[in-house]
């Protein structure tokens, strides 16, 4: 299905991928959640089922009826937003409950040691060790790692060029996660080193700003797109940029977040307790 004589199923494959996956996330998202202690579990599995999958939904209905509406070739049939419609409802949304009610099931993740309930005062750091400027120049180092092989992608998506090195964005993509992992590692652990305690939403933006700098790029390199000066042009470029930073901006954050988790867990571990 990687073949580009084959047009559009590297698209159906992907989407199946993601459709069949709702399980794994239904089951790691109530782990997670129950070993926080969460008591909303419905609203957590309602929210992992229809939070991203919705707002991907409700942008593609939108730019797709403008196009339809100028009369465009690349509108997407009616029937087919039916099947995707109930791939998604019938399939997707029923394998992240199932997948939750699992999760539910088995017994929360460990923790080395006791939580104190009162939260310990958090010293005022200074400049550099703020979590704000920790969170904007973290991203910059995992950018700059699939920098070159985002400029191909984007041409090959935009200009309607042939994508063929699968392989080498597989290995560029592995590269990425590595560095977002090892960037929110360093971070976090100097944040806990100037006794910030609050590392979990710190973890998931420092390494989610990677796509803050991709989403930053595509302004730039709309520049060289020479498209046209229809305001139709730019939302549908800027709309699916913003989708895809999205996804990105999940992807990376949830590296981040779980890699800081066991990386916490094994230091705390560690600690000898008389």
């Amino acid at each position: 299905f990687l073949s580009p004589a084959r047009r559009g199923s590297l698209m159906t494959a992907t989407l199946v991928f993601y459709m069949l996956c709702g399980s794994l996330a239904g089951y790691t998202s109530s782990r997670l959640y129950k070993s926080f202690r969460g008591r909303q579990w419905q609203l957590c599995t309602l929210m992992t089922a229809t939070a991203f999958p919705g707002l991907c939904f409700a942008i593609f209905i939108f730019f797709n009826t403008i196009l339809a509406f100028f009369k465009s070739t690349a509108s997407v049939p009616f029937l087919d937003l039916l099947i995707v419609a109930a791939m998604w409802c019938c399939v997707s949304i029923p394998l992240v409950f199932l997948g939750a009610y699992f999760g539910y099931k088995e017994e929360s993740i460990t923790f080395p040691t006791v939580t104190s309930t009162i939260a310990r005062a958090v010293p005022k750091p200074s400049f550099f060790m703020m979590p704000v400027v920790g969170i904007s120049l973290a991203g910059m180092v995992p950018f700059a790692a699939a920098y070159v092989e985002l400029f191909f992608i984007m041409t090959s998506l935009w200009m309607d060029q042939f994508y063929y090195v699968f392989g080498f964005t597989l290995v560029v993509y592995v590269i990425l996660i590595i560095t977002c992992a090892e960037v929110t590692l360093l971070l976090c652990y100097y944040q806990l080193c100037a006794e910030n305690h609050r590392w979990w939403w710190f973890s998931f933006f420092t390494s989610g700003s990677t796509a803050a700098y991709t989403f930053f790029y595509s302004f730039f390199w709309f520049r060289s797109l020479e498209a046209s000066k229809m305001l139709i042009t730019y939302l549908l470029y800027f709309g699916y940029m913003f989708l895809i930073c999205t996804a990105m901006f999940l992807v990376t954050g949830s590296v981040g977040a779980l890699a800081s988790l066991w990386f916490i867990r094994k230091i705390f571990g560690t600690i000898k307790v008389d």
